[in-house]
């Protein structure tokens, strides 16, 4: 059964943004796994990552954190699939940021007008045809019968062959039936000491075609050991003391086990033949299989990690594993079978060889470089790159990385052209694409007149003021001479709060509160209207704007939100508990995950709310029902459904804390702008999610999918970008 590959990111009230280097780090892992020194990144764990079909980025053009929330409703698969958000640090050089510097990227315009880079900039068809593996086999795909060696390769190749010199009292393994297409593929190989009468077999294993294991034997060999070469072959005399079995036991089992049309697969497959003193009709030799100019031949361990993607003969091992060598083999020839020559060309075998080897001379240079010795000077070389381009790695490995977008935006860092293309088109290309494609970027674009800064500033005091308005309750009337310390508790009890005021304009009092986190407005509003407070029952109510008509509904997706699920809000926590106190407490709650106290990000001192995650949502449920009745230190806690994650919890605070950097004069002089084009920006907004959600259900399952907002920097300010990200699975969402 096919792995499951699953993300895990502890981004639960994440008070840090995502640099750049650590987006880097994610992308470079993702795409390349521990090859070329790619790590696991330090925020995030991508488990089964040798699974996944693919990473697929869908960059969105110049859109920051204040879009996405901007236009949240309208976002509809994004708040509702990727489980996973986090804040990201805006960048002055985005592509960089994506796929490092110094990218051998050379884009082709294509009809569509579109930005479009693969690996076939360097595999051309024209190339092809020089490949050492089409001159030999030509370029269409062929059964396993034009695969096997002829007479005459064997002839040239060392094989015994009956009649032949050297191969008196060979034993043939009489399998003379006529090969066709459908013959059963068998994999073998052997590991030898050496004797005083030669190479003689020490071990023998045999795997049929879907890999198990038939034979897996120690042999005695006849003369005396003289090197049992265990760094090789992992034999020792120690293990030979109690073996009984002979050269002749194994000829007599394999010439049993293998059916009459058998195919042999081998890596040099003449050497095992030659010390199990067999003859066997029917071959195929990974080692000429995976032709070479000059009579060259790659070895095993290098063809099972650049085809198969499978790390054998490891260091850490005493020796070869000859049933890992033999399936190894195997898989090769299946490989070549199944995809065809020119497939297998495409791989580009002999450049990724290359790049082992230079990267195999760079570490040995810099082992070697004397302390405090200028090698980069000596040998006149620039300093190397502080983070080399891992597309240009994936291109070397023959895979796929693509990249998409409209010509002539300024800092795309892709391609300058014409403005002709749409966000249709890329949709399009992509679809058509992606799925050949191991890594992909697919840039989309509101267009520049829905990105001009002096909009987006008017869209940040607009965002800014709705904000307020949510974190915002009116509570009265009151009497004449109510006790303010009262209220200020009582409503100090929903969450921490920003500023409470007396409105003097009424008839009889009221009190405007504007708490820090949507939560604690909202439980006030539930928990409160209709309640006695400092003896008078009081209705607690928002502001009524035309902004805040549609809170309700923003409230409710919010609470929808995937991110949100199995989250709750905790209130009413004393300042004096620590976060020892509050996890010893909240430890009994069922299948409890994560646990996150809120910070003022000024002073660092921590809030009288929390936050808690569960694995289950049915548990957080439970736990909504349990707390409400509880007593901490004398403190009654009240608690509700989250609304706004960590990273959501930091930007309110930055809106808020905002010192009108945006103007006043640049908000009045936009706001009409804003409003004649936000009906058309909606609906541009919403075909993008349509379009990203096509898009998305196009993928294939364990592909890594993360949409990226990269943020803002202009000299009005700058905006905090926005990243989401999951592993699409069979159920349409991204796991976790």
């Amino acid at each position: 059964q096919e792995k499951s590959c699953r993300l895990s990111a502890a981004l639960l009230g994440k008070d840090s943004e995502i640099s750049q280097d650590q987006l880097y780090e994610l992308l470079k892992y993702a795409a390349l796994g521990k090859c070329h020194n790619a790590a696991q990144p330090s925020w995030c764990r991508i488990y089964h990552q040798s699974h996944l079909a693919g990473v697929v980025v869908v960059v969105l053009h110049k859109m920051s954190q204040l879009h996405f929330y901007s236009f949240y409703l309208q976002f509809k698969l994004l708040r509702k699939v990727f489980r996973h958000r986090f804040t990201l640090a805006p960048s002055a050089n985005f592509p960089v940021s994506l796929y490092g510097e110094g990218a051998n990227l050379k884009p082709q315009n294509t009809p569509q007008g579109l930005t479009s880079t693969s690996s076939e900039c360097i595999t051309k068809s024209s190339d092809l045809q020089c490949d050492p593996i089409i001159q030999k086999y030509g370029g269409k795909k062929q059964g396993l019968t034009s695969y096997t060696l002829t007479l005459e390769e064997q002839k040239k190749n060392d094989y015994p062959i009956e009649g032949s010199p050297g191969c008196k009292g060979y034993i043939s393994t009489e399998c003379d039936q006529q090969r066709t297409d459908s013959s059963p593929l068998f994999g073998l190989d052997c590991e030898m000491c050496l004797t005083a009468k030669g190479n003689e077999v020490t071990r023998v294993s045999l795997v049929d075609a879907r890999g198990q294991c038939l034979l897996n034997e120690l042999v005695k060999p006849e003369s005396t050991v003289v090197n049992y070469r265990t760094r090789f072959s992992g034999i020792t005399k120690k293990m030979l003391l109690p073996v009984k079995t002979r050269l002749s036991d194994i000829q007599s089992r394999l010439k049993k086990m293998l059916p009459r049309d058998a195919v042999l697969v081998g890596h040099s497959l003449n050497s095992d033949l030659r010390a199990l003193e067999m003859i066997h009709p029917s071959v195929i030799d990974t080692s000429l299989l995976f032709a070479r100019s000059e009579g060259r031949r790659f070895k095993l361990k290098f063809l099972a990690k650049a085809v198969l993607g499978k790390e054998i003969q490891c260091e850490q091992k005493l020796g070869h594993d000859p049933t890992e060598d033999a399936r190894a083999a195997l898989e090769l020839a299946q490989f070549f079978i199944e995809q065809g020559p020119t497939k297998v060309a495409e791989l580009n075998l002999e450049i990724i060889l290359t790049a082992e080897k230079l990267a195999e001379v760079s570490q040995n240079k810099a082992v070697l470089q004397p302390q405090g010795c200028g090698f980069q000077e000596q040998l006149n070389e620039p300093p190397p790159l502080s983070k080399p381009c891992f597309l240009d790695c994936l291109q070397v490995t023959g895979q796929k990385p693509l990249l998409l977008g409209r010509q002539g935006l300024d800092s795309s860092g892709l391609c300058q052209s014409n403005l002709s293309t749409s966000n249709k088109q890329i949709l399009q290309r992509a679809l058509e694409a992606v799925p050949l494609s191991k890594f992909s970027i697919i840039q989309f674009s509101l267009g520049p007149e829905y990105l001009a800064s002096h909009l987006h500033a008017g869209l940040h005091e607009k965002v800014r003021s709705k904000l307020t308005d949510m974190l915002t309750i009116y509570a009265g009337p009151f009497e004449e001479n109510f006790c303010m310390k009262s209220v200020k508790k009582e409503f100090g009890r929903c969450g921490p709060i920003q500023s409470l005021t007396v409105v003097t304009e009424t008839f009889q009092p009221y009190v405007c509160v504007q708490y820090e986190v949507l939560e604690a407005a909202q439980l006030a509003v539930e928990s409160l209207n209709g309640a006695e407070v400092a003896g008078s029952c009081i209705k607690v109510q928002r502001p009524v704007t035309a902004a805040i008509l549609d809170c309700n509904v923003l409230i409710k997706e919010l609470e929808l939100d995937v991110e949100n699920e199995g989250v709750i809000y905790v209130a009413g926590l004393k300042k004096s508990l620590t976060e020892t106190d509050l996890q010893e407490k909240f430890s009994q709650l069922k299948d409890l995950e994560t646990l996150f106290l809120p910070k003022d990000l000024q002073s660092g001192k921590h809030r009288n709310c929390c936050f808690l995650k569960f694995q289950k949502t049915q548990s957080a449920v439970d736990a909504l029902e349990a707390i409400n009745g509880w007593t901490m230190k004398g403190s009654k806690l009240r608690s509700r459904n989250a609304l706004a994650p960590g990273h959501l919890w930091r930007w309110i605070w930055e809106m808020n804390h905002s010192n009108g950097k945006q103007g006043k004069h640049i908000f009045y002089e936009t706001m009409e702008q804003l409003s004649n084009s936000e009906q058309d920006l909606r609906k541009k907004v919403k075909k993008l999610d349509h379009r990203i959600k096509k898009l998305y259900r196009s993928l294939q399952n364990n592909t890594l999918c993360i949409v990226l907002f990269p943020g803002v920097n202009s000299t009005l300010g700058s905006q905090s970008g926005l990243g989401l990200m999951g592993i699409k699975h069979d159920e349409g969402r991204s796991a976790c």
